[in-house]
C-alpha cells in the first residue's frame, strides 16, 4: 500500500483507555485498539479473557466504564446507538438463540433489513429480496431457503447467521466464535467461506473472535491477544502470533505453526 493510499484510510473503530467493570470484576482493563477500514482482525484468548465483552462494545451494545469508544466516526455516549447499530453486522450465539426455530431460512436473512427476528407484517422491496437471495447463494445455503431454521445443522446455521449479518451491507462485521460446535467438515467449509470473505476487498471491515488458531481464515490481517481483560499483544498477525505471545496469553508453553496460510498451535511441553 502506498503512503497516499494509507493517508486516506478511515478509522472504523478506536478504543482509548477502555475499561469495563461489573461490580468487583474487571472485564476489560485499559485497552487501546484501532481498527482501520479494510482490516480483518482476529481476537484470541482463554475463557474469561474479555473477547465477547469487547465485541459488545464494537457492536454498540454496551458502554465503557472508563475510556472512550469511537465507532464509525461516532462516540459511544454521544450518539443514538439505534442509528449506529444497523451499520454493524453481528453473528453471535446470543443472537442465534433468539431466532424462532420455525422461521424460514430466507426470512431469517431477509428480516435483518428491518433489524427484527421473526417475520411479521413488514413488507420488503424487490432489492431486499434479491440481496437476501444473493447472500444465501454466496454462503451455499440457497437450497435451504424454504427450510425452517430449527431443522438446519450447526454448520448450516452458522452460514445463515453470517448471511443475515451481511444483509444490511454493514461497514463493520463482528463474528463471535462462528466455528463453535462444528465438526471438522463443517469447520473447514466455514473457514473456506470466511477466507473468501476476508480476501474480498469489497467486504466490510471484520472482527472475528475464536479460541482456536485453526479457525483463522486466510486473509486475516491483524490479531489481538487478550488475557484477564488486558492486551497481551496486538498488530499485524505475523508479528503477534508467536510462541512467546501465545504462551503468555494462555499461561503455558505453546508452539505456533503456519502452513499454507493456516495457523495451528500445540503444547511445547
Amino acid at each position: 500500500m502506498t503512503n497516499w493510499q494509507n493517508s486516506f484510510m478511515t478509522t472504523v473503530a478506536e478504543l482509548t483507555g477502555v475499561a469495563i467493570r461489573r461490580g468487583q470484576a474487571i472485564l476489560l482493563d485499559n485497552l487501546d485498539l484501532r481498527i482501520e477500514e479494510g482490516d480483518r482482525w482476529v481476537v484470541i484468548g482463554p475463557n474469561g479473557a474479555g473477547k465477547t465483552t469487547l465485541l459488545t462494545l464494537l457492536a454498540a451494545q454496551s458502554y465503557p466504564s472508563a475510556g472512550t469508544v469511537s465507532l464509525l466516526g461516532q462516540t459511544l455516549g454521544k450518539v443514538d446507538v439505534f442509528e449506529l447499530r444497523p451499520r454493524i453486522g453481528v453473528a453471535a450465539q446470543t443472537l442465534a438463540a433468539r431466532i424462532p426455530p420455525h422461521e424460514l431460512v430466507r426470512d431469517v436473512v431477509l428480516s435483518a433489513a428491518y433489524a427484527v427476528l421473526g417475520r411479521w407484517r413488514e413488507t420488503y422491496e424487490a432489492q431486499d429480496i434479491d440481496r437476501a437471495n444473493l447472500l444465501l447463494r454466496n454462503w451455499q445455503v440457497d437450497g435451504l431457503a424454504q427450510r425452517t431454521f430449527g431443522t438446519l445443522s450447526e454448520g448450516e446455521r452458522k452460514r445463515v447467521e453470517i448471511a443475515r449479518a451481511l444483509m444490511t451491507d454493514p461497514e463493520l462485521l463482528l463474528l463471535d466464535e462462528p466455528g463453535v460446535s462444528l465438526d471438522l467438515g463443517g469447520r473447514e467449509q466455514l473457514v473456506r467461506n470466511l477466507a473468501e470473505l476476508c480476501l474480498d476487498p469489497s467486504a466490510p471491515t471484520t472482527v472475528l473472535v475464536t479460541h482456536h488458531l485453526e479457525e483463522i481464515p486466510s486473509g486475516v490481517t491483524h490479531a489481538l491477544l487478550l488475557n484477564h481483560g488486558r492486551c497481551v499483544a496486538q498488530g499485524p498477525i505475523d508479528q503477534v502470533l508467536t510462541d512467546t505471545n501465545l504462551s503468555q496469553t494462555y499461561g503455558m508453553p505453546l508452539k505456533v505453526r503456519q502452513d499454507d496460510g493456516r495457523w495451528s498451535a500445540r503444547s511445547a511441553g
